[in-house]
């Protein structure tokens, strides 16, 4: 478990350079007090106990804003930056070196039983107020944007972004384990999209002048 602490520790050093020393750390930043608390819930959990994880799970959400089900599988190196708000289901699992952005919500879909909450890769970023929903896998390396609601499953190395979330991109550089969510550099399709049709308009409105002038002339 110490060992587990230490990682997670060293997640909040590399990744987020408002961090300025130890004492710091343990003493006021939420994320890590709330997935201490889960450390130990979950540990009950597994074995066999279920109000007191549930218990210990709510007074962390009290204390911090974060709300994490005993159940959810996290791996090390896990960091929420700031974290108001975020919920991560109890069938969720969580690879290593994930990075969640405030009111982050790992959710179902319904009241299925079973595997119903979603499954994030190694070195997934997740960005502020983004949803993903149901049993879905977000495979290593994506980046999901900022306000993203995620239904479907994601590939290696996307990019997703858009209500419902769309891959805007795939393959390229790896995404480093400490590399920040570049939020303004993420791809517009909408934006995109518009472009295109001003395009098009720009182009029919030049065809018809030129016909209208031919007649004229005619």
């Amino acid at each position: 478990m110490f060992k587990t602490l230490k990682c997670d520790i060293e997640a909040i050093f590399a990744r987020d350079p408002a961090a300025n020393n130890l004492l710091e750390v343990l003493l006021v930043y939420s994320g890590l007090h709330s997935l201490l608390l889960h450390r130990l819930s979950h540990w009950l959990y597994k074995h066999g106990l279920r109000t007191l994880p549930r218990l210990i799970s709510q007074i962390g959400r009290f204390l911090t804003g974060i709300e994490i089900h005993p159940g959810a599988e996290i791996g090390c190196g896990f960091f929420i930056d700031h974290g108001m708000g975020v919920v991560i289901g109890e069938t969720t699992e969580i690879g290593n070196n994930v990075t969640l952005y405030q009111g982050v919500t790992l959710g179902g879909t319904g009241k299925e039983k079973g595997k119903r909450h979603p499954t994030i890769g190694d070195n997934v970023v997740i960005g502020a107020g983004a949803k993903i929903l149901g049993s879905i896998k977000i495979a290593k390396d994506s980046k999901i944007g900022a306000g993203s609601v995620v239904l479907k499953d994601v590939a290696e190395n996307s990019t997703v972004v858009g209500i419902p979330g769309r891959i805007v991109s795939r393959g390229g550089k790896r995404v480093h384990p400490e590399r920040d969510l570049e939020h303004a550099d993420l791809p517009d399709p909408v934006a995109d999209k518009l472009v295109q049709l001003e395009n098009d308009f720009l182009k029919l409105k030049k065809e018809i002048l030129t016909k209208s002038n031919y007649e004229d002339v005619v």
